[in-house]
């Protein structure tokens, strides 16, 4: 049986994250990165467990984020593979011997959860985005892993309302089980927020050319906008972005579409946008609508998953059906010829973001989480503005409010 050393309550804290891909910067990646730099800002101590190296691994040594690559975490399922994973979890979890583990994505999830129960380590589970999600290959085989893995971690943090109620929906697990932890972000210099009332519109989508994104719809609604004038810039990187490319030449819209690559600089290149769009199949709460609305941009987005608890329809932007171009191509033309509409909405979205969606109230949410799991307070360096009472988390489950709790910066809102 694990054995941790005691510590006093609100004293330093031991937390190991733990997450499958090195390969692929994501919303789930950028998230830990982010958690895990306010532990160890706030003096605690935080480490990452992750799949092999890559563009991940660089972003944690960029942020100052120890971590160990591991050799047998990976996304595939594979029995063999995955009992080495296992092993390899359990090893380096015995070894580092944190007072809670949280674990993200759904291969880390199930292997890192089942390793701390095995240690007798508390273990928190962030899903991102459900594997048995409609449109998710194997999606059966996921929610049975999910079933079955549900009662080795202590409770389960989902990212919008809409990830929960499904968990729910599909007998995941009892309602008390999981708790709304909506996404933040840290906010930029104003020298970065956007001006979306300049002309022409240089519209942007941030994401990974995968299954998950549906550039295809986005491209076949801008080829019904030839007359208007507005150009695209897709971010990102995966196995679909030459189809993508192939497409744009296709429609006769190369000209006017942009395929940078991932880049890191993603808060400059929103600066320079009028409008940002995100055409997807699924999703949870997708980081890259809140980096928008801190840039005070103007959203037009798929209705899937968690975008509606972001995206104010027709207040902050507007949301369309699921692989529907001629509706794509309605607003984002009311958007493009419009700029007055788009400084509104843009100004509408920042203060969205300011009041739901910082990275301080993120923080303060999952901490209570962790509070309620670990039965103590965690300290967190005071600020100069007393935090909000904390969104989505159940009341019942929130301990005494901490002393941290009293001084994150953000503004409090109903």
């Amino acid at each position: 049986m694990h054995t941790r050393a005691s510590r006093a309550d609100g004293g330093r804290l031991k937390v190991v994250f733990v997450i499958t891909r090195a390969d692929a910067v994501g919303g789930a990646t950028v998230h830990v990165r982010d958690l895990a730099r306010a532990l160890l800002a706030a003096g605690h101590d935080a480490r990452v467990l992750v799949g092999g190296e890559g563009p991940v691994t660089d972003a944690f040594r960029a942020a100052g984020v120890p971590y160990r690559a591991l050799q047998h975490l990976a996304r595939p399922v594979s029995l063999r593979q995955d009992l080495a994973g296992f092993r390899e979890l359990r090893t380096a979890l015995r070894a580092e011997r944190p007072d809670l583990v949280s674990t993200h994505t759904s291969k880390a999830g199930f292997l890192g959860r089942l390793a701390a129960r095995s240690l007798g380590i508390p273990a928190v589970y962030t899903p991102h985005c459900w594997s048995f999600a409609d449109g998710f290959p194997g999606a059966r085989l996921y929610l049975w892993a999910e079933r079955c893995a549900r009662p080795f971690g202590r409770r389960t943090i989902t990212v919008s309302e809409a990830e929960r109620n499904e968990a729910i929906a599909r007998r995941v697990g009892p309602p008390g089980h999981f708790m709304t932890v909506h996404n933040g972000m840290p906010d930029i210099p104003a020298d970065l927020r956007a001006r979306p009332g300049a002309s022409p519109p240089h519209l942007v989508m941030i994401g990974r050319f995968e299954p998950q994104k549906d550039h295809a719809t986005l491209l076949q609604a801008l080829a019904h906008l030839r007359d208007a004038p507005w150009t695209l810039e897709c971010v990102g990187d995966g196995p679909l972005r030459p189809q993508a490319e192939a497409l744009a030449r296709d429609l006769d819209l190369a000209d006017r579409v942009d395929f940078p690559g991932y880049r890191p600089d993603v808060s400059e290149r929103l600066s320079r946008a009028q409008l940002f769009v995100l055409a997807t199949n699924w999703e949870s709460f997708p980081r890259s609508i809140l980096e928008a609305m801190r840039a005070g941009l103007p959203v037009v987005a798929t209705a899937v998953g968690g975008t509606a608890e972001a995206v104010r329809d027709q207040r902050t932007g507007f949301l369309v059906p699921r692989g529907d171009a001629g509706v794509l191509a309605a607003q984002l033309r009311r958007l493009v010829l419009d700029a007055p509409l788009r400084i509104k909405f843009g100004a509408a979205a920042r203060r969205r973001y300011e009041a739901r969606f910082t990275h301080q109230r993120m923080v303060a949410d999952t901490m209570r989480v962790w509070e309620a799991v670990l039965g103590r307070t965690i300290a967190l360096p005071a600020r100069s503005a007393p935090a909000a009472a904390g969104g989505k988390v159940r009341a019942a489950l929130r301990p005494r409010q901490p002393a941290w709790n009293l001084a994150l910066g953000d503004t409090p809102v109903p």
